[in-house]
């Protein structure tokens, strides 16, 4: 002990040691020392000298501290120590540490202690090495038995510190690891943390609510499995209590800012564009009908409302309500709380146009607005008529004017934003394209009115911002894409045309290059879209003047400027609009799909030559008229596989019909030897006497009659079944050779159809048709098994009526035959009685036999009486 108060307490005399020997004595110390106690204060000394001597304690110390682990667990709290020096030290210490996977099970073993000395240092321990090497330590703890387990119990610890270091524990483990984000999740993890959130007081709770939201965001981000088990477990509708604020939202607390915005950026993980369609669409029902949509667009309309937990509000609200036609309906028809009340769209597109809002605000209104109008129709529609003469209100500001007033301001990035919102107004809408052409603006007093898109090209042609220009121009590629009448009513300009190959043939600087790529598309769109209308403007004229004063290379490098800009690669990459700067506002996410849609085959559309044009025009005229008809015979076949439907299904009632039928001949069968049976039998009795064989053959006579006679019936019954039935067979047959035959004209039609055909539009039809040929044949063979079934049927059938005949020859013989003897009998009576003879009836015979038994039981009786006595 004199040795630790040398080294902890005062200064003894003589020569000190050095640290490095210091600690070197102290690790033998714990190495070799006996008493629990002189290892406990080896170790606290090293604790102590690890602040000044971080290097020698761990290089020395290390495998001494992992030794001890198993028997001495106060020892943690030291290692965790040790872990805490400068990054490259914790990294190279935790690689010794982890050289034996054994490391981290003990410790994951350590703790299962419930004793806070060994749990909590433990936990710390744990989240030092994973965060200095956590792909190693998470490949030992998932392969390790239960240890995902015994980490979230510390979930469940009694004591916040243990619990909440916990939470940090869970949120290093879980990063960038499917597999083990799953298991956490199916630990019963959201439960968990939900209930800690409401514990701690949601939204106005401290820093264990942003822990627990932080790992809720790292279990669900690109994770699908857990974002379906997270829905399917109604935790979205447990979120929605988090976004009820009230009405004093002055005064917010730093971290109740951070807490709403990570629970903001928890709903958009669960609607993310990146996610798979139908999971997001999925969650966005969810969250429209538990009521978490309509609390959100509260916040959106709220004041006093902190600028960045708007602006992410509205970017939530666009990410859950893009591409739902039901929450795009319901967002229509949000009001703000203004006198009179404004639609939530308008009074958005007012922040949106104003260059004094943050930049980062009216991103977020550009996004939702995008959102709201994608794959929506009718939202698209409710916009442009709000531009059209008929619907303009003097009295109210609306959408259409907003977008008008920033497509024509002064401020560029207005421009950029009107421009592009206007775009997707008519994305793939080809009737809203068509409808935006009657939009007439007044420009000033005096002067006739022009239309939009005049109106547009005047201003790329006045040489404003980059910009400015790179919007117009992408809204009037927008717009006349794939509209042939857009396309006329552009070239019926005289001046444009002109403005586009000037401005593609000079050689401009840098920043010019991308707005020469841009005027290179859009004439390229008005060649391929061309309809050949203006006979100054056809496709063919158009191609000649690039080659005259452009040049077909130089037209097609500069328009393969486009894609090679820095900016344009960025912005395909997600939806939303984030841009470092406002100069930096080029491009926008759906434009960037055109460009990619229409760069091939425009180029393609270029090098063509006039020839090829007319061969390619009347390939698509063969094209066009070979598909009409094939669609006919489409149609014919469509019917004819209805028809063959109708034929299985009756061949099916049919085979049950057979079915029945064979087991009534059965039945019948059985009846046929029941009655031979009975014949036999009657031909035995026969040769017993004339008494017995005149009252048998009076029982049988009547049983047969009556019995012969319904099998009359039920045989007559069969024939008519089977007349029918054979009636039914033949027509079906007739209408398949009919059928059979469609489809033989149909083929030999496809085969002669020419070589330019296309396979595109040949191959399902030859597919249809073989399926057709495979059906038919299936049919065939179930009509033939149904007509030899039937013939067996009528074989047998036959055979039975030949048996049912010398059935009834046999019996008719038999009753003749008893006719005879019950005359004979009648005679010999008749002459018994003329002689004299005295002759009893069958009545009276079964009269005296009757009182004849009766008498033998009454001589029996006085018998059994006299015995007695």
């Amino acid at each position: 002990m004199n040795f630790f108060r040398g080294v902890m307490g005062g200064q003894p005399a003589g020569p000190q040691p050095t640290g490095a020997e210091t600690i070197h004595k102290l690790c033998d110390r714990v190495a070799s020392s006996t008493l629990l106690e002189d290892r406990r204060d080896a170790v606290r000394a090293l604790k102590s000298l690890s602040k000044k001597y971080r290097l020698e304690v761990g290089t020395q110390a290390m495998d001494h501290l992992v030794h001890i682990l198993q028997t001495d667990r106060y020892v943690l709290c030291v290692y965790e120590n040790a872990q805490k020096q400068e990054e490259d030290l914790g990294v190279l210490f935790t690689d010794k540490f982890l050289a034996d996977s054994e490391n981290v099970t003990l410790l994951l073993t350590l703790l299962e202690e419930f004793d806070f000395h060994v749990r909590w240092p433990g936990v710390k321990l744990l989240t030092a090495l994973l965060k200095n090497q956590c792909n190693q330590v998470q490949g030992v703890i998932l392969v390790s038995p239960m240890g995902v387990s015994r980490l979230m119990d510390l979930l469940a610890d009694s004591r916040e510190v243990i619990r909440n270091d916990g939470l940090l524990l869970l949120q290093q483990l879980t990063k960038g690891n499917a597999a083990i984000q799953k298991i956490v999740a199916f630990e019963n993890a959201f439960e968990r943390l939900l209930d800690i959130i409401t514990e701690e007081g949601s939204s106005d709770g401290g820093i264990v609510v942003e822990d627990c939201l932080l790992l809720l965001v790292n279990l669900l981000k690109n994770n699908s499995s857990n974002q379906n088990f997270f829905k399917e477990g109604s935790y979205i509708q447990r979120m929605k209590p988090w976004f009820e604020v009230g009405d004093d939202n002055s005064g917010w607390s730093a971290q109740k800012v951070t807490n709403l915005h990570l629970m903001l950026q928890l709903v958009r993980v669960m609607v993310s564009p990146v996610n798979s369609p139908g999971a997001t669409s999925s969650c966005q029902k969810s969250m429209y009908q538990c009521g978490l949509l309509q609390q959100l667009c509260t916040i959106l309309m709220a004041t006093g409302v902190p600028a960045d937990i708007l602006t992410e509000t509205i970017n939530t609200v666009s990410e859950v309500i893009r591409g739902s036609q039901i929450n795009q309906d319901y967002f229509a028809s949000v009001n703000a709380p203004s006198n009179p009340p404004r639609p939530a769209i308008v009074v958005l597109l007012m922040s949106m146009v104003n260059e004094r809002q943050p930049f980062v605000l009216r991103c977020a209104v550009l996004y939702c607005f995008q959102c709201f109008l994608y794959k929506n129709q009718k939202g698209q529609g409710e916009i442009v008529a709000t531009l059209l003469p008929s619907t303009i209100d003097a009295n109210s500001i609306s959408a259409g004017q907003l977008l008008c007033g920033g497509l024509f301001s002064a401020d560029s990035l207005s421009n950029w934003c009107a421009a592009v919102a206007l775009a997707h107004a008519l994305q793939d809408n080809l009737t809203q394209k068509e409808q935006l052409l009657r939009v007439q603006l007044a420009t000033s007093l005096g002067k006739p009115p022009v239309s939009l898109l005049q109106q547009c090209t005047n201003i790329l042609s006045q040489g404003s911002k980059v910009q400015t220009r790179v919007g117009l121009l992408m809204l009037l590629c927008t717009w006349i894409s794939n509209c042939p009448i857009a396309v006329t009513h552009f070239l019926h300009n005289q001046e444009n045309v002109p403005f586009l190959t000037g401005q593609i043939s000079e050689n401009l600087g840098e920043d010019e290059r991308l707005v020469q790529g841009l005027c290179a598309l859009l004439l390229g769109i008005c060649i391929y879209y061309n309809d050949n209308s203006l006979e100054n403007y056809t496709k063919e004229k158009l191609k000649q003047l690039i080659e005259k004063r452009i040049g077909k290379e130089n037209f097609v490098e500069k328009l393969g400027f486009v894609t090679k800009h820095e900016l344009y690669s960025r912005a395909a990459q997600k939806p939303q609009p984030v841009f470092p700067s406002p100069e930096q506002m080029l491009f926008d996410h759906e434009f960037t799909k055109l460009v990619k849609e229409l760069e091939g085959v425009i180029t393609k559309a270029v090098h063509k030559t006039s020839e090829e044009e007319k061969k390619e025009e009347e390939v698509k005229k063969t094209l066009e008229q070979h598909d009409s008809i094939v669609i006919q015979y489409k149609d014919l076949i469509r019917d004819q596989d209805t028809q063959i439907q109708e034929l299985r299904e009756q061949v099916s009632t049919l085979s049950l019909n057979s079915e029945q039928m064979h087991n009534q001949i059965t039945q019948q069968q059985s009846q046929i030897q029941q009655h031979k049976d009975q014949y036999n039998i009657l031909k035995l009795k026969l040769g017993t006497g004339l008494s017995s064989s005149q009252g048998e053959g009076a029982h049988v006579n009547g049983l047969h009659s009556e019995e012969l006679s319904q099998l009359r019936e039920e045989v007559e019954e069969l024939r008519r079944q089977h007349t029918l039935q054979h009636t039914q067979l033949s027509d079906k047959d007739s209408l398949i050779n009919t059928l059979v035959y469609s489809h033989v004209e149909a083929m030999s039609f496809l085969v002669s159809c020419p070589t330019s055909l296309s396979p595109r539009s040949l191959l399902p039809l030859q597919e249809e048709c073989r399926g057709l040929r495979e059906g038919h044949a299936g049919l065939e063979q179930q009509l033939a098994s149904a007509q030899s079934t039937v013939a067996i049927e009528q074989t047998e059938k036959t055979k039975l009526q030949q048996e049912v005949q010398e059935s009834k020859k046999e019996q008719d013989d038999l009753l003749m035959l008893l006719a005879d003897q019950d005359q004979k009998i009648l005679n010999l009576k008749q002459r018994l009685r003329d002689l004299g003879e005295t002759i009893e009836d069958e009545d009276e015979l079964d009269a005296r036999d009757q009182f004849g038994e009766d008498d033998d039981e009454d001589d029996e009786e006085e018998e059994d009486e006299e015995n007695n006595d």
